[in-house]
């Protein structure tokens, strides 16, 4: 680790592992021969530079992408969240419940004017409000809620990078 903490980087990327993790990005279920194919290595290299991108944590795993409005989360916000820093364990314990709620399907501590952003998903406006009022607005410490509801989505890209 370094010394901000983060990990280093175990392996040196040639364009070849870039270009698997692109075409992995866009495609999960491809076959090893497709994706041995699509870069010009034999089906065995191809699989040894995949299981050594995910051995050293930079292809982190294989999830297939369920579309919330069909499945009925029609409510998507962003909520940002400040907590009161006078308690001593303020942030373990807003971690805490924040894991423990289904509606939260991200949360990023922030720089700025508060301290959380939340993105929430729920069935509709009557259940994101119960959330709101009944479990978020509850936690200890909490000392403002600023929900922003997302009326369209016009990128999302959540999950890749730009390789």
């Amino acid at each position: 680790m370094d010394l901000l903490g983060e990990r280093k980087l175990r392996m040196q990327l040639d364009a070849i592992d870039f270009r698997i993790m692109t075409i992995l990005q866009a495609n999960g279920r491809l076959s090893n021969q497709d994706l041995a194919d699509k870069v010009a290595l034999s089906p065995s290299a191809c699989l040894r530079r995949v299981r050594t991108l995910e051995d050293n944590g930079l292809i982190r795993g294989y999830h297939a992408r369920l579309d919330a409005q069909q499945l009925g989360f029609e409510l998507e916000a962003i909520v940002h969240v400040t907590v009161d820093h006078s308690r001593p364990d303020w942030h373990d314990a807003f971690l805490q419940q924040v894991n423990s709620f289904d509606e939260v399907v991200a949360a990023y501590v922030v720089s700025g004017a508060s301290n959380y952003v939340l993105h929430i998903r729920a069935k509709g406006l009557p259940a994101f409000s119960s959330f709101v009022v009944e479990k978020l607005n509850k936690l200890p410490g909490m000392r403002d809620i600023c929900s922003y509801i997302v009326l369209k989505t016009v990128k999302d890209k959540l999950g890749e990078l730009p390789l």
